[in-house]
């Protein structure tokens, strides 16, 4: 079987001793050393001035969202996974869908500003597969409208733009370290954010509100995260830049062998791709759906990456995102993940060619 991704696993003796000094101290959770060494080492890879590593990427969206005291309409993006969305009308706020751009899968920002209101108070936005969004532009239209801009930069570990990670982008950025992404601490999230009192308001909210044992600083809730994770966590880290090399060298093998049938997405310019995920458009849905039952036929297992379109989830407005509806319904992501084989990927590449000439 070929899965759509498998985790990364780290060297298992290198990941025990970690475990064997977890067992030692019998301090598991709580803001341990094992995850303040971790932070201090995500810090100095990302190059970001301070970050907390919380409990999941959704728990860092929903506490970036009360950090920034976000209320009424928020602008966003109806091709994302669900979590973007759930998290806005989870916080109460009012997801707002802008259609994306065809060829990068983001957030069209030249479409931004016509959805502006009276209510609207903050943009966020996903650089969707790792692909970086058009921050200057975004950024433009925050400052000049007085918004603010969070970043669901769940696909984004490894990404750059204009020489600096994307974390450092927008009032804050939240990544996910869930088991499917490429840097990983088997559940995990960040919250990124430039501003040291916005970030002293997030970590009171991640610690049910604490400051100090006795005392509270507003309302929060459990967003820790374990010494066990952050286990993980540091054991991946130190192999993240061979798991970025065989990405890369994985989606370029795909080109290779897709390139007269499809193109991949449009990377933004100045954007260095982490190529978190391989996703094909196909012309049709009828098309994607023979394919894909072709592939499961052979035990390869791809995604439809995302779908449904966000706009049309019964929870949330009416809204017209025909970019994103078009898109949703003919996007396959092929598998991808670090001991997938040159000759895995041939046999993928094989039945997709076939399909299609059928």
């Amino acid at each position: 079987m070929i899965p759509v991704t498998k985790p990364f696993l780290p060297d298992r003796d290198k990941f025990d001793r970690y475990i064997d000094g977890i067992f030692e101290r019998n301090w598991l959770t709580n803001h341990g050393p094992l995850v303040k060494k971790f932070e201090d080492e995500l810090r100095d890879y990302l190059g970001v001035s301070d970050l907390l590593f919380v409990t999941n990427g959704t728990i860092a969206l929903q506490i970036a969202i009360k950090a920034l005291n976000l209320k009424g309409e928020v602008i966003t993006t109806p091709f994302s996974y669900v979590a973007t969305t759930s998290s806005l009308v989870w916080e109460g706020c009012e997801p707002v869908y802008v259609d994306i751009d065809e060829l990068t899968f983001n957030i069209d920002a030249s479409k931004i500003e016509r959805a502006i209101t009276s209510k609207t108070t903050a943009i966020v936005a996903t650089h969707c597969f790792g692909n970086a969004c058009d921050i200057d532009q975004i950024g433009e239209i925050a400052s000049k409208h007085g918004l603010s801009v969070i970043y669901d930069a769940a696909h984004c570990f490894g990404t750059k733009y204009k020489g600096r990670s994307i974390f450092n982008y927008g009032d804050i950025s939240v990544g996910s370290l869930h088991a499917t992404k490429v840097m990983h601490s088997v559940e995990g999230g960040l919250i990124v954010c430039n501003n040291k009192e916005t970030l002293q308001r997030a970590s009171y909210m991640m610690n049910f509100g604490h400051d100090g044992f006795d005392k509270f600083n507003g309302v929060g809730i459990n967003g820790k995260n374990s010494e066990f994770h952050a286990a993980m966590g540091l054991s991946v880290l130190d192999d993240i830049d061979v798991v970025l090399a065989k990405r890369k060298e994985q989606c370029v093998l795909y080109d290779s062998l897709l390139n007269d049938v499809f193109k991949s997405h449009s990377v933004q310019d100045q954007c260095l791709f982490n190529y978190a995920y391989y996703p094909i458009v196909f012309e049709s849905e009828d098309i994607l759906l023979r394919v894909k039952k072709a592939l499961e036929s052979r035990q390869v297992f791809c995604r439809r990456y995302f779908y449904p379109s966000l706009n049309r989830l019964e929870y949330v407005g009416s809204f017209e995102a025909p970019i994103s509806e078009r898109i949703s319904k003919t996007i396959l992501c092929l598998p991808l993940y670090h001991t997938l084989t040159l000759k895995e990927q041939m046999q993928i590449c094989e039945i997709i060619k076939y399909t299609l000439q059928q």
